[in-house]
């Protein structure tokens, strides 16, 4: 919990309350609606954290690529961060004008018709599908895939809007993994909830489906989502999935969903009535907070993984885009959303299993943590001395390629690689990626001017550098450490009538720091030369069935399944 001395304001000055539900945890920052000062915020870490290995209720072992949550620790942040971000911002509740949500997406929960989530009944606590879905739950690639094959086979037209391919992170996968796997558990689901609206159900008491997570993660597209008939080649029980659980009115982005309830009111400590704003997702509702309005400003969000997300006057088919949505950010103009499944996860990983003692002792002695001393060593090498080229999809690749289960690839170690030569190159191949995405943009038509970064990676600056250089532009940064707990704020002021629309909050409360890091010229050439490779890697094991490709990582996939099959059954 974070708060500052003296950050007690006059009783009439107005405050909005942004709630962050992220991977881990949810985070809630109370905000002054006239100029977006971040007056205080608190953390609330997830009990059951993102569930993996062993379901919560029986201890049973979950199958590779599961990931769910427990709607419980939702509620949680409302109860804990919320009243003890407001008592540290030193405001009288009555200010609180409004509270505004974000969530990861797509994470997505079967409900009864009254948002009951199904894992909460005590019949079905031992059944894995009964569970919120998080958003890095690829064990639907298999769905996802045939989803996407028959949409090509079809001729949908709705398939180009998401740059070709559907994931398995989205509703319908996710939905239909559920359906061919546990179907009488599908059969009791009256509802399939973006969790975005299921927290804003529970503020409000009223269900209304976000335009933002319908369009990206819901195939919504031109007001109509997938026919029956398409459903029904998919499987002819699934053919009245829309029309039985899914489809449902749609709310703008910022405006009101509806006012806190009693309930709600008693939990968060805040007033009843006051504006609860229609849901959105952590990396779209970051724009505002970046002051990222216009055309051609992409913003990534690095965290655990990286999203990036823009605006744009003009619709373009990009290749491997998580889609395109008209207003699915601002409205006005055309929403884009792309992006990768492992950044900052992948750095975590190296240094928790790759990393030897030593490095851990000299950190402790120097008062660094490990990612600071191998981020100080590999800030002295010059581009490509470490002789490394890296592919970043150890959690798969989420655009270009939508194939979660592709894996990561380090090129060129020798005995005298180091732990840093490996980092920097890690570092790198995620900057390859983003420059990957970027050119996938301006091919399509769709011009990328600006990168401006959020999350907590930006306080790496040799990081930050590294992305300029490869990208070859200016990069920019976000002046507030909780963009998105400041974007849902940002919506929740719009929600109240504090400002008339989210482009004026935007300019009223957002921050950012223009143009912070500039590429160099000559790493930029050099770095042209190891992005070649990059590419070059990126086609060869990419691109299934292409010519000269190879198959390889989904062999081994395929081999390890196996394996994990054979172990289970002993």
């Amino acid at each position: 919990m974070n708060g500052r001395p003296g950050s007690a304001r006059d009783g009439r000055r107005a405050v909005a309350v942004g709630i962050d539900f992220g991977t881990l945890s949810g985070r809630a920052v109370v905000v002054r609606v006239a100029d977006g000062e971040e007056l205080a915020d608190a953390v609330h870490p997830y009990r059951h954290g993102s569930v993996e290995r062993t379901l919560p209720a029986t201890g049973a072992a979950l199958p590779p690529d599961w990931a769910l949550q427990v709607p419980a620790d939702w509620l949680e942040v409302l109860r804990t961060a919320v009243p003890k971000a407001v008592t540290a911002a030193g405001v009288n509740p009555r200010d609180v004008v409004g509270i505004g949500t974000d969530f990861t997406a797509c994470t997505v929960l079967p409900t009864l018709a009254d948002g009951t989530p199904l894992c909460d009944l005590p019949d079905l606590a031992d059944r894995p599908h009964a569970y919120p879905k998080l958003w890095k739950h690829h064990a639907a690639q298999a769905q996802a895939d045939r989803i996407t094959d028959l949409a090509i086979a079809r001729g949908e037209p709705w398939l180009a809007r998401y740059g070709g391919r559907i994931s398995s992170e989205w509703e319908f996968a996710k939905a239909l993994q559920m359906l061919e796997e546990d179907p009488e558990l599908y059969a009791r689901t009256q509802r399939w909830v973006e969790a975005a609206d299921w927290i804003v159900w529970q503020l409000c008491g009223t269900y209304v489906r976000n335009a933002c997570t319908a369009g990206y993660k819901g195939i919504l597209q031109d007001g109509h989502y997938p026919d029956p008939d398409y459903l029904a080649a998919l499987n002819p029980e699934f053919a009245d999935f829309v029309t039985t659980r899914l489809e449902h009115p749609i709310g703008q982005l910022g405006d009101r969903a509806g006012g806190l309830t009693a309930q709600a009111a008693a939990w968060t400590g805040l007033p009843e009535g006051i504006a609860v704003a229609v849901g959105n997702v952590d990396a779209h509702v970051t724009l505002p907070a970046a002051q990222a309005v216009e055309p051609g400003q992409m913003v990534a969000i690095m965290g655990t993984s990286t999203c990036h997300v823009m605006v744009s006057d003009q619709l373009g088919e990009v290749p491997g885009m998580c889609g395109v949505v008209d207003g699915g950010i601002l409205p006005g103009l055309w929403g884009y959303e792309a992006g990768q499944s492992g950044v900052g996860d992948i750095f975590g990983w190296f240094v928790d299993t790759s990393v030897p003692p030593e490095y851990h002792t000299r950190a402790a002695e120097r008062g660094l943590d490990v990612h600071g001393l191998l981020t100080e060593l590999a800030a002295g090498q010059a581009v490509g001395e470490h002789g490394l080229v890296a592919l970043d999809w150890h959690s798969g690749n989420r655009s270009v390629l939508v194939d979660h289960e592709l894996s990561g690839l380090v090129v060129g170690q020798t005995l005298a690689t180091r732990p840093e030569d490996t980092y920097r190159a890690l570092l790198e191949a995620t900057a390859f990626g983003t420059r990957t995405i970027i050119e996938a943009f301006e091919r399509a038509g769709v011009p990328v001017g600006e990168l401006v970064v959020a999350g907590g990676l930006l306080k790496n600056h040799l990081l930050m550098q590294i992305y300029a250089d490869v990208c070859d532009r200016p990069l920019s940064t976000i002046g507030s450490d909780q963009g998105p707990a400041l974007g849902s704020a940002i919506h929740a002021a719009v929600a109240a009538g504090a400002h008339p629309d989210v482009r004026a909050a935007a300019a009223a409360m957002g921050k950012v720091d223009r143009a912070l890091h500039l590429p160099d010229p000559d790493r930029a050439r050099a770095y042209d030369d190891l992005y070649a490779e990059y590419v070059r890697l990126h086609e060869h094991f990419g691109r299934r069935g292409a010519g000269g490709g190879n198959d390889v990582m989904h062999r081994l996939r395929a081999i390890r399944a196996r394996a994990l099959r054979k172990q289970e059954g002993q």
